[in-house]
């Protein structure tokens, strides 16, 4: 499977998405039923609060190939500071309606 990451701007200071990518190559976690090899196609950000550019950013990632988008921890759970996006409904739900029911969305990553 192919997936793109998308990440929160204000926390790639302090986490260089080690886990995620971790995660997604032994296919733990959210990607536990991930039967096949994934692939990371693009890493970006939100772009920053409130996380517009994620969905051009999100539909750009399909165009290149993602089948599905991975929204990292740092968003959704507020890994590694404990402050999750106050945006990310929000966000995932237009990049939902953008990118189409054919491209699986996970919500976190680890």
């Amino acid at each position: 499977m192919k997936i793109g990451l998308i990440r929160c701007l204000q926390t790639e200071d302090m986490c260089p998405g080690t886990i995620c990518f971790k995660v997604m190559s032994i296919n733990k976690l959210a990607f536990k039923d991930v039967l096949e090899d994934i692939e990371i196609v693009g890493v970006n950000t939100c772009g920053g609060c409130p996380g517009k550019k994620s969905v051009t950013r999100a539909a750009e990632m399909v165009k290149r190939g993602a089948e599905a988008i991975a929204f990292a921890s740092c968003i959704t759970r507020g890994n590694p500071i404990g402050f999750a996006c106050p945006h990310a409904e929000q966000m995932i739900a237009a990049v939902e309606k953008k990118v189409g029911e054919s491209v699986k969305i996970f919500d976190y990553t680890h």
